[in-house]
Formats: C-alpha cells, structure tokens, sequence
C-alpha cells in the first residue's frame, strides 16, 4: 500500500494528511507538540473556565475554504459563530468604520463611501463560489472563471494605500486599512491591498466566524476526519535530519529554513538556498485578559463586535506598519482585539471574560509591548485597565517555542512580500515541490498563505497525488 508522512500538525498539516488518506494513501501525521493544530489551539488560562485562543481567533477564511467545506466537520462538532457586527475599527472622535455582514449594509453605514465599497465587493461575493477556489490557491494558474476571478483579483496588485484613496471618509479608510495591515507588510507597498481584499471578500460571503469553544475545535475536527479516514497522528515526535521515516510520499507543515535543516544535501543546491534564506516577517506580541463586564469602548458597535481593529486613521496604521518592517518599534502599534465571547458565550466564566488581543511588532522583537497594548485599548475604552483581573503574555520569543514555523513570533510564516506571497519560498511555478522526489512542502508559506483555511496543506497533496 502506499504510505505518505505529514510532519506538522497545523491545519495545513492536518488538511494534507486528510487528502492523503481520501485518496487511499496509508498516512500518518507527525507533531512536536503535545496536540494538533498549530495555530488554531484553545487554552483555558487566568480564570479558571475561561477559554482563551493561542493564536487564530477570527475565521472569515477557513469559513469560506472550499476544502473546508468539503469535509462536512459538523459531523465532528466543529459550529461556527458569529456576533452580531463583524469587524469595527473605532477612531478617536468615537466614530468608527464598521464591517457588516451583507455588503450592502456596510456600504449604507459608510455613507458618501459606499458607492466604493459596493463596487469592490459587491461582484466578487457574489461570485465566490465561483472564484474561491481560485482565490484561495496557486495564484499562476489558469482560473475556472477567469472574468468572474478579474472582477475579484483586478486591485490586488495595487497598494492598499492606493486602494485607500477610492474612499473619501477617515471611517472607511480606517476599516480598510486594519483589514489590509494583516498583510504585516508596508501599505504603500504592491500587492499590499491582496490579504485585505481577499478577508473581507471571505467575511462578507461567510462572516468573521468564531469556533465554538475555541479555535481549537477546528484542529479537533480535522484530527477526528483523519483518523475516521484511518490515518494515524503521533505528538511529541519532533522531526530532524535523519529522523525521517521511510515513505513514499512526505508533506511538510514546517517553515521552509527547517524543511532545508531535514532534508539536507539531497535537496538541489539552489532550493536549499531558497528554502535557507526565507524572509521573515514582522512579529507578534500576544496578550490575553480576563476582563469584568468586557471592554468599555468608546464606540457603541465596537461593543457589539468580535474583531476590533485598532490603529486610528489610517494614516497612522501605515506609519507603524513601515515602522515594524523596518524594525523599529511604534510607541502606538496596530493592535488587533478579538471579543469571540460575544459570539461564543461559552468562554466567558460569569461576568468575567477572555480578551484576545496582539500588537504588530519588529520581528524578534525583545521588548515587552503589554502597556502598550492596554494603551491602545485604553485610547477608545476609557477606563479598561479598571475592569482587568488578569493577564497571559505571549512574547515573540514564546510564540516561536508555542510553534516553531512562528519564528520571532512571524505569526504569518513568512514575510508576505510580492514575491513570497505569489511564488512561496522560490520563484517556481510549482510552489510546494522541494526539488526531492516525494517530498512537499504544505505550510503557510506556500500560497494562498497564512489563515485556517487549510488550501496550502490541500493544494501540495494534491500535486503529491498527481506525481506518484
């Protein structure tokens, strides 16, 4: 029989090993961790039953991966939930841009912007199922719906500080340029508009999701498909040169530099340079708190939301997003808040309850940027530091130990530059093939990129199964 390995346990992983073992592959996934799921595991943490995320939180991909959609993981328990407002990002005058679900109620809440919003989101979600799958893999290739994806792709080339000028309103700028700073990348730069584009096109076909009872349910659900499919997974079996098991097929959910550390010389010589010398992106300082009675925003919907962006106008975000990729850090950095109590009541404890919150940082950043995150909160919810029972700090040195393909808490694996975000770790047309026989690579910095969407892990077994 034909055996694959899968060595990584993230969700690209875990979608890997389940393409593996559709197609009939004896396949085993290989984790160093304790559990599967990489970026979308959940920890009870601060308060005793409050539920916290360790890194994904907000689902508007995974929600709207056709792989994901494929696999019907209801049947394992995965629900998803959604709040009532999808994403706000609140300026200081207490005003705020505000995501919606439908695009036309956005676009009626952005006033003389609307007209904006509904031209560049309005045809492609209505098309997504069509220009999904497209969306979410290779970028060169052929499309299914070339002039549906066009409607779709046409401004990703530009910078999101180009596509900012479409809008005349400091709210809609403001919401447009949180969604784009995901990218962790300069807004002035090309392709900068592309993850933002794709998010909110996601969010308004899906929602901004939540899992019920954390993001780790994702991981949960895929681990219970595999082994129904008759996979096998091993934790705590960390992988290094020479430890590979033999196999006729091997995917690797790892950061390029240690897939070149475990193959070694059998990988072509230029690869292994490619695969050694990828660019990291910035980082990411995590903190979570148990808060009473939640946040006290300023802004009315920001209380109603599960994302809350903050970074003021958006001129101000793209000054820290310059700053961090030049390694300086902003004395009032983009931080990104996540509320997923308010769709998911479960992980509150009474009326205590889980702030999920991060900064965007200079990679391998050293410093420590909590009050300069409870600032920023401070900034539009006057009195939050009052209502703080306790905190969880996650450093960039941390977040790389929680998982090793987020080095110096690079939370995207890998700095999404043009190149990287179009072509993976080396300029190819074949993105996930290492230059061995039998060997891919499944991880986030291969296209589409970073979210739980799970179409990297899907799309490099799928060239696995296409060469055996």
């Amino acid at each position: 029989m034909t055996t694959g390995t899968v060595v990584g346990g993230g969700p690209n992983g875990l979608a890997a090993a389940i393409t593996l073992a559709r197609a009939g592959v004896e396949t085993t996934l290989l984790e160093a961790g304790d559990t599967v799921g990489g970026g979308v595991r959940s920890f009870e943490a601060i308060v005793p039953g409050l539920i916290h995320d360790h890194c994904a939180a907000i689902h508007p991909m995974a929600v709207g991966s056709p792989f994901l959609r494929s696999l019907n993981l209801e049947r394992h328990g995965l629900r998803w939930l959604s709040a009532e407002l999808e994403c706000v990002h609140p300026l200081d005058d207490g005003s705020a841009g505000v995501l919606r679900r439908s695009v036309e109620d956005t676009a009626r809440g952005l006033g003389p912007d609307g007209a904006a919003w509904r031209a560049l989101f309005g045809r492609p979600v209505r098309n997504f199922d069509k220009i999904g799958p497209s969306m979410l893999g290779p970028l060169l290739r052929m499309p299914r719906h070339p002039l549906a994806l066009a409607g779709f792709g046409a401004p990703t080339p530009l910078p999101a500080a180009a596509l900012a000028r479409a809008f005349r309103t400091p709210q809609a700028r403001g919401l447009w340029g949180g969604v784009a700073a995901h990218a962790f990348r300069p807004l002035h730069e090309p392709m900068s508009s592309a993850i933002g584009k794709g998010m909110l096109t996601a969010g308004h076909a899906f929602g901004w999701q939540v899992a019920e009872g954390g993001s780790g349910a994702i991981a949960a659900a895929l681990a219970a498909e595999l082994l129904a499919l008759g996979g096998r997974i091993e934790t705590g079996v960390t992988v290094g040169a020479g430890d590979l098991p033999a196999s006729d097929v091997t995917l690797f959910d790892l950061d390029p530099a240690q897939v070149a550390r475990i193959v070694g010389d059998r990988m072509p010589p230029r690869i292994r340079r490619a695969f050694s010398g990828f660019r990291r992106g910035p980082g990411a300082f995590k903190v979570d708190f148990a808060v009473e009675d939640g946040v006290p925003w300023t802004n009315p919907d920001a209380r109603r939301s599960s994302t809350v962006h903050l970074g003021g106008e958006f001129a101000e975000v793209a000054a820290t997003e310059r700053a961090i990729t030049a390694g300086r850090m902003p004395e009032r950095p983009f931080v990104l808040v996540g509320q997923q109590y308010l769709a998911d009541p479960s992980r509150s404890a009474g009326d205590v309850h889980p702030i999920w919150s991060y900064a965007h940082v200079p990679h391998g950043y050293t410093g420590d940027a909590t009050e300069a995150i409870i600032a920023q909160i401070e900034r539009f919810a006057p009195g939050f530091r009052n209502r703080i029972i306790g905190t969880a700090v996650c450093t960039t040195t941390e977040m790389s130990r929680y998982n090793a393909n987020f080095v110096g808490g690079d939370i995207n694996t890998g700095s999404k530059d043009p190149l990287q975000l179009v072509f993976g770790p080396r300029i190819t047309l074949q993105p996930y093939d290492t230059g061995v026989p039998g060997m891919y690579l499944c991880s986030a910095a291969t296209p589409p990129g970073p979210a739980a969407h799970g179409m990297c892990g899907y799309h490099a077994a799928t060239r696995a199964l296409a060469r055996m």
